[in-house]
Parts: structure tokens; sequence; C-alpha cells
């Protein structure tokens, strides 16, 4: 709970918090939960209501976390334009999960001309709505696509021709979304040739090949960090980036896994498939079976709680199938 109180200067003489300018007051703020700022700081003075449905606490917004537990997308809409409007403008960064329809997108891409951050993962958006808003995102440095499955090379490319700032790119995806999927090639296609700026790039369990990495490598000349986790296709070794990208850091392709904790793989999975030493992943995943091996044997989530609504227990992240 929160409650005013009073501040001692060095000269001994006590100053009212409520006498602190705004921006101030909201840099203080935006370190509280967001229930609080909402809910309990607008009724402790009228200062300290003016500073939190102003613009002072909402040059960041954050709401990664509750968002992944509001499960009616029209709660998450109304909070989401209740406080971007709040911001005036001056919206920097922006984190939240799960955005399920493209007219909030559109909401958000009509209000960020100052945005630098945007994060969206796991959002139902759609190749067409990104692509109807993406001249409005120029000033974006950072964005996050991950677990986005409607999205294809078309918003990737519209986001690289107008996002001419662009130095980091999450793409990250879940094996079991893409487990159906041929090929990313074409996503690889849209980063090498309109996001040459790149400092950071992540794909994980991207089915990418190797000649796609080749050309986003030969394209993104100032790639400090590549995320290749789980990117199976991929034959490069560790032995090739450090001969011809010494300084880059590269995570993957191959990955250790929670079957890796297990001594006796074959003995303890034996009951699953008949030759472990054969066994592909992406052959188990596509046989549907994975999901229920992992529910009933398990019961343990995907990660960062991907799939939260079918499980209890939080797990650490990046627990998948080995690689092959």
């Amino acid at each position: 709970m929160v409650a005013v109180t009073v501040m001692e200067e060095e000269d001994g003489e006590f100053r009212q918090w409520d006498e602190l300018i705004p921006d101030a007051l909201g840099l203080i703020f935006s370190h509280l939960p967001l229930q609080e700022i909402l809910t309990v700081v607008p009724r402790v003075c009228k200062a300290w209501n003016r500073a939190v449905t102003g613009p002072y606490c909402w040059q960041e917004i954050d709401i990664e976390l509750w968002s992944n537990r509001c499960h009616q997308s029209d709660h998450l809409d109304r909070m989401l334009q209740m406080l971007i409007l709040r911001s005036s403008g001056s919206l920097r960064k922006l984190c939240v999960t799960g955005l399920q329809n493209d007219s909030i997108f559109s909401f958000i891409a009509q209000h960020a001309g100052s945005l630098k951050t945007l994060k969206v993962p796991r959002s139902g958006l759609s190749n067409s709505g990104v692509v109807n808003v993406a001249e409005k995102l120029s000033s974006l440095t950072f964005l996050d696509l991950s677990y986005c499955c409607k999205l294809g090379p078309e918003a990737i490319q519209a986001i690289g021709r107008h996002c001419k700032s662009l130095i980091e790119f999450s793409r990250n995806m879940h094996p079991l979304d893409v487990a159906s999927v041929d090929s990313h090639d074409d996503e690889a296609d849209a980063i090498a040739s309109t996001m040459p700026k790149l400092k950071r790039l992540e794909i994980a369990y991207h089915r990418v090949s190797t000649e796609g990495v080749l050309k986003i490598l030969s394209s993104c000349v100032s790639l400090e960090f590549l995320e290749l986790r789980g990117c199976w296709d991929v034959q490069l070794d560790n032995k090739f980036f450090k001969e011809k990208f010494p300084d880059m850091k590269v995570l993957g392709p191959r990955v250790i896994g929670f079957y890796d904790m297990i001594n006796d793989w074959e003995d303890c999975c034996s009951d699953y498939f008949s030759d472990g030493s054969d066994y592909l992943a992406w052959e188990f995943l596509e046989d549907g079976e994975m999901g229920e091996f992992y529910e009933d044997d398990f019961e343990h989530g995907w990660d960062d709680n991907f799939y939260a609504d079918r499980v209890n227990i939080d797990m650490e992240p990046h627990i998948w199938p080995p690689s092959p």
C-alpha cells in the first residue's frame, strides 16, 4: 500500500512528496506494480492522480505479465487503449502478449510516432494487418514477433522496408507450431533482403536451411548475436562461426533439452518408439504424439508458460526435444 509521507532536505526542512514535479513522480511510480499504479496511487492525492493519469508513467508500458494472464481480448484491448492514450504520443516502449486482432495492432501503430521497442509475442496478427500499418512503425529499433504463427514473409518484408533503424528482431517459434511447416527459408530471405542493420536476430526453432542462414549472414554484416536454437536443418558448426565470424555470439543450432538429462534415453522411452538411435524429433512432433507424451507423463508446460492454461506447474524455459 502506498502512503503519503514527507521527505527531509539537507537543511532539516521537510517537504511533502506530492510537491515533486510530475516527471519525478512518474519515474517513481513506474517501478510499482500495474495494479497499484491504476487503483491505489490515484486515490492518494490530486497530485499523484495527475501523475498517473498523464503521460509521466506511460512512456514505457510493460504489461506482458498481466496480459499473459488476461484471457479476455476485449479487456486487453481496453487496457491498451487507455494506457496508450495516457502516454499522449510519448510512448517509447510497449511490451504486451496475446493480441488477438489486427485492429488493436493498428491502434498501437497509430500512436507509435516515438515508439522504439515493441514486443507483441504470441499474438494473432495477420500478414495484411502488419503490412497495412508497417510504415507507421518506422521508429522501431527492437521488434519481437515471436510465436506469431499467422505471420509470414510478407509481414517481415513490410517491417524491413519501413523500419530502417531496426537493429534487434526476435522471431522465435515453438516446435509444435512449426512441425507441419516445410521451410522457413522465405522468412530468412525476407530478413536478409530488408534488415541489413540487424545486430541481434533470434529465429529459434525455424525450419530454415543452411543456405537461408548463409544469406542472412552475408547480408546482415553487423550481426553480433544470432540464435539458431533448434534449427536442426542448419549444418554449420562452431568451427565455421569461429573462423568466419569470430566476434559473433551464436546460440544453437543444437540444444541441450530435458531429455539430455536422462542418462538412458533409449531404455526410458522404449515404449514410445522402436529405435531410439534413429529418433528424429521432428518426425515425433509431426506424428502428434509429443503433446500427449508431455501432458500425461511429465505434466509441465512449454516455453515460458506458453500453454499455461493446460498446466499448473511452471518450469524452466527451452525444455525441448534434443537435436537429432
